[in-house]
Formats: structure tokens, sequence, C-alpha cells
């Protein structure tokens, strides 16, 4: 990478604030469910009812290990061969951790087992397309990076990887397994690059050089620059979310917005737009504001 720093003069990073002054956090992934549709906000961040992972969910978290991992090879043993040996001991890891992938497929299905591997290993493939990790030396990969704005809220999300050039330059990236996406939703997955450049400016003073997506089902790229000034448009439009997001929570008000990305919804047995009633909103509210966790892959078409 060999992109200029970009360093705003005029507004420095925001201080860093005592963290009993945070009254609550939010990710990149919750904004955009809220941004979505603010019912799947509450069932997901309220209500936190559980998610039975899909195949697509799950290859994306297989594929986003081996690239992780990946790295941790010397560079010039960063080849495609080396990305597919790592595919079978990453969802063997996988599993061990989180034991409910396990049930993706039936203990008879081996032939649906194989061909899920085979699809992952193929999507890697369009990986080394569009990039070439022997020449790459991530600064942080799979990184958790926070930031609070407006003295009260913390910002955070996990970076896929973040490479820092010499002249100290950033870049984000960040791996989608799905295929590249009409305008409105790569709007969605830019909104989750520019939290993670917000944070990146508030703590490191830097705005990142290049945002990047990498489409690894049809080898595409994409880049965006940001600024300073959209970067402060933006931690408004944060700011005034999680504002929404509040006054939701005090009226126990959270309405379905519905949209295609309903076809991938896991609660629609729960939701009126689809004949169902949501469970009674909990009594002590979202619970511990600070616990907004690192969500699930996201549907295909959405974040990935």
């Amino acid at each position: 990478m060999t992109a200029e720093p970009v360093i705003d003069t005029h507004d420095s990073p925001t201080a860093a604030v005592p963290p009993s002054t945070v009254r609550a956090s939010l990710s990149p992934s919750r904004a955009a469910d809220f941004k979505t549709c603010p019912l799947l906000y509450r069932f997901r961040s309220i209500d936190r009812l559980p998610e039975r992972p899909t195949v697509e969910q799950a290859r994306g978290t297989l594929v986003h290990a081996v690239l992780e991992r990946l790295f941790d090879l010397p560079a010039a043993a960063r080849t495609p061969q080396s990305a597919g040996d790592l595919v079978a001991p990453q969802w063997d890891r996988l599993v061990t951790e989180q034991p409910e992938l396990a049930t993706l497929f039936a203990a008879d299905d081996t032939a649906g087992a194989a061909e899920f591997l085979r699809s992952a290993a193929a999507l890697l493939q369009g990986y080394f397309a569009v990039e070439d990790p022997r020449r790459l030396e991530p600064a942080e990969r799979e990184a958790l990076i926070s930031a609070v704005v407006d003295e009260e809220l913390l910002i955070r999300g996990y970076l896929d990887r973040l490479d820092v050039a010499p002249d100290g330059a950033l870049r984000v990236v960040d791996y989608k397994t799905g295929g590249a996406p009409r305008e409105a939703f790569e709007a969605r997955a830019l909104f989750q690059l520019k939290f993670y450049a917000l944070v990146l400016w508030r703590t490191r003073g830097v705005v990142p050089r290049v945002l990047r997506l990498l489409y690894l089902k049809d080898a595409e790229v994409c880049d965006y620059t940001p600024d300073a000034e959209e970067l402060l448009r933006f931690e408004r439009t944060v700011v005034a979310l999680w504002q929404a997001i509040e006054q939701a929570t005090a009226r126990q008000d959270f309405r379905p917005r519905p949209s295609r990305l309903c076809d991938w919804c896991s609660h629609q047995a729960l939701c009126p737009s689809f004949g169902g009633t949501p469970p009674p909103f909990p009594a002590a509210g979202a619970g511990d504001p600070l616990t907004d966790a690192r969500s699930r892959p996201a549907a295909p078409g959405a974040d990935e």
C-alpha cells in the first residue's frame, strides 16, 4: 500500500472519555439492523432471540477464518493451495467452538458437507483473483476497535483487516462472500466501513485513505476514499441513530420495516408483517447497554 496518509489538521480526534461516562455501545451490525428494520434490532439486541445459523452464514465465517489464518503463514507460502488446505481444519475448529454449526448437515449427509467445503474453497479462489497475499503484511486482522462519540456512546466493531503503509496511510479491508451487490446493498456495506473509518480517525487521528470491499464470489473490488468532513457528518448520523434507538426503547416501540431482506430473517413467525406477535417487551429493557456483541455474519445480499 503506497497511499499518502490523510490527516485532519483542524479538528482533532475525540479525547479519551472516562469509561464511567459511557452509557451505551453500538456496533455497525446493530446500527445497520435498526436502519434496515427497527423490529429486527429489537429482536437481536433487546430480546436477544437465538438465530439458527444458515449455510451461507457459516460459509462466510469459514472463509473469514481461513483468510485470517492465511496471514500466519510466511509470505511465500500464502498460495491458493495453502488456503485450500486450511479449509477443513478451520471448519473443524469452528464446529468445536460453535457446536450449533454441526447441525447444518445431517450426520449421514457427507455429500452436503463436502460440497460446503468445496464452495468455501471456490470463494478463496475469488480472493486470489483480486489480491496477492504474498505482497501484503496486514497490521491487524479480526481486530476489535472502539471510540467514544458524543461523550457517552461507545462505537466499536471488528475489522477484517487493516493495512498500514510505511508512511502511516490506512486501508480498511472487508471480505464479502456474497456477490457484488446492487447500489442499495453496497451503501449498507459502505456504512459498515465508514463506521470503522470514524473509529480509526477518532482514535488515531488519521482518516483511512482507502475503504476496500473485496467481493470474493465475483472477484470484484470496490474502493472508497472518505474525507474528514464526510466522517463528521457520518458521526452525526450515528449519534442521531442512537438517539432514535433510545427513543424507541423508551416507548417500547420498534416497528417492522418490510423489505426484500425479510426473506433471510429468522423471526418472521414473531413479526406483525407476517401475521406474528412479538414477545412481551423485556421488563429490564435492553439490559446492559454495553453488551452489544459482534453479530453473526449477515444474510446474503446484506452485509455479505
